[in-house]
Formats: structure tokens, sequence, C-alpha cells
């Protein structure tokens, strides 16, 4: 029986998964990210980590086809990442020094492309080969899916889907340093955002007014029926329904789908999503379906995995 090891970095911790060859998951589990000393420490670790579940399993080096990494950043053909500041690294060849310390082939990829691949492969994307995955965090990651295999780029960057101008007019800028980016509306930062520049237009009675602003309670006041809610909720799908009829022009997908924190909103943000999709969509890409991500913190390990089962 053969076996691959999938690693997802993340910067407080990094998850790990065992997994056969058919994908069956044989153990998942997770250690510290110690990113002091520009993150010296992240890689030798991980190789520990590996070795000890391979004498724990009693695996072969022959038996195990290869240990594949998400990592936060854009990452090169070769697995090089030109700096990572969750990570504190600067200049890194993941794959050459984790080869080195395991002498087992290492597969690297950008860790919101990777979790693109496990949703393809066994979640909301299941069953397709062309999929756009939208992930909505603190920020607006993505991955973009092509005949079952990642569109990476020339420099590690594809599907950075939160960086798309969707606003030419605005002056505050985003974390990338543009103005306009696709994340300051679509992320959860972007919906405290719109709904906190909208509770202060006027004096409009709403449940937002009486608790925290956040994604979370944005969405549990659309489900009340909130009124100034849903036009809050109404303009974050205009921004990222427009946006994604956009991307499937360009990628022509079977499905998107949507993952992160926000999503946990469930069905209804698809709704508000979906409507604004269909309203600009290229008349080809008008079958596309939409999903929510199912993996949750798993994606990453499932991706990275099936990066070295590819």
């Amino acid at each position: 029986m053969n076996y691959c090891f999938g690693v997802d970095i993340g910067g407080t911790t990094i998850k790990m998964g065992l997994f056969q060859f058919n994908g069956e998951v044989i153990d998942k589990w997770e250690i510290k990210t110690r990113v002091e000393n520009e993150g010296a420490a992240i890689l030798p670790d991980i190789a520990a980590s590996v070795k000890e579940k391979m004498e724990k399993y009693k695996l072969e080096k022959e038996n195990v086809l290869g240990i594949g990494v998400g990592v936060p950043a854009p990452v090169s053909e070769n697995g090089i990442v030109n700096g990572s500041a969750n990570l504190g690294w600067k200049y890194k060849e993941v794959k050459h020094e984790l080869e080195e310390y395991t002498d087992i082939n290492v597969k690297v990829g950008n860790d919101a492309n990777v979790a693109a691949l496990g949703e393809m492969w066994k979640g909301g994307g299941l069953g397709n080969k062309n999929m756009v995955m939208v992930t909505l965090g603190t920020g607006v990651g993505g991955g973009i899916i092509i005949d079952g295999k990642i569109l990476g780029g020339a420099h590690g960057a594809g599907g950075e889907i939160g960086h798309i101008c969707v606003n030419y007019e605005e002056e505050e800028k985003c974390g990338c340093g543009n103005r306009g980016c696709l994340e300051q509306y679509a992320s959860a930062t972007g919906i405290t955002r719109l709904a906190n520049m909208r509770l202060k237009k006027d004096d409009n009675p709403s449940k937002l007014r009486e608790t925290e602003v956040s994604a979370k309670t944005v969405f549990d006041a659309v489900k009340e029926g909130d009124a100034l809610a849903i036009e809050v909720a109404e303009e974050f799908g205009k921004y990222l329904g427009y946006a994604l009829a956009n991307i499937a022009v360009l990628t022509d997908p079977s499905v998107i789908v949507i993952g992160g924190g926000v999503s946990k909103a469930g069905e209804i943000l698809l709704t508000f999503v979906e409507k604004y999709f269909r309203q600009r969509v290229f008349f080809a890409n008008e079958s596309v379906k939409f999903a929510l991500a199912q993996l949750g913190n798993d994606a990453g390990i499932c991706g990275a995995a099936k990066l070295v089962l590819n």
C-alpha cells in the first residue's frame, strides 16, 4: 500500500495528514508553527513529525509517494517562496529543503490554491474538474482549478481573486496597496466596513445598532429580515457576484465554491451572490453552479495530498 502526507502551513499551527493512495485519511494532527528566527524551525519540525508518523505506522520510504505542502504565499514552480509575512520567511527553497530533511519527494503550492484542489477532490467541487473557489475570511483568497490542476501562473500568484479591482472610485487603500479591490467589500472585514458605512448614512432602525458589527452579525440580522442588513448583503453580493461573472468568462468553471469563515452564514449568502452573478453572466457560463465549501480546516491537507497524487 502506498501513502502520502498533506501539510497545510498556517501562521499559528501546521495541520498535517497521512493519506492512503486511494485518498483515505489514516491520521491527522497539528503541530505549532515556530515563526521565530525567520521561521527557521518550520521545515525541520515538519520533517520530524513526518518521520515520527512513519515510525508509528511502520512505513518505509519507498511506500511514501510524497509530501504535499500548502504555504501562505505565492510559490514558484520549483517550490520556492520569496517571502511570507505570516511565517517570517524571506527566501525559502521549500521543496529542496524539505526533500533534504526527509529524502522524500515534495510538492508545494499556495495554500488557497491547494485548499481549492482539496474541495475539488473531496468537498464542494466533488465531481468537477473546472472550478473556481473563493475563500471569504479576513481577506479574500481564491483558487482556480483547470482540468483538475491548479492554475498557478508565472509567479505563483494565480487565483488571487481578492485583488481584482471592482471599484475604480475607491479612495481607501487595500492591504495590498491598491484601491478598490474585491477584498475591501467581500471579506469579513469588508462586510463590516460596508455595514458601518451604511449605518452612518441615516438613523434607520436596525439590529446592527444593538450589537458589535461583524460579517456574522450582518448575516444573522439578514436571516431575521433586518432591512438595513439586507441592503448591506445586497451590496456585498453585487461586488462579489459581478466579479465572479468576470472570472467565469476567463476560466469557464462548472462550479464556483465559496468557503472561509463568512461562508458559515450558509445558503443565504449564496442567494445574494448568485443573484448578481446571473445578472452579468456570459451566456456560455449560465449553467455554472454555486456550492458551499465542505471540508473546513481539512481542505488544506486534502489538497496538499492531492498535489502528490496528481
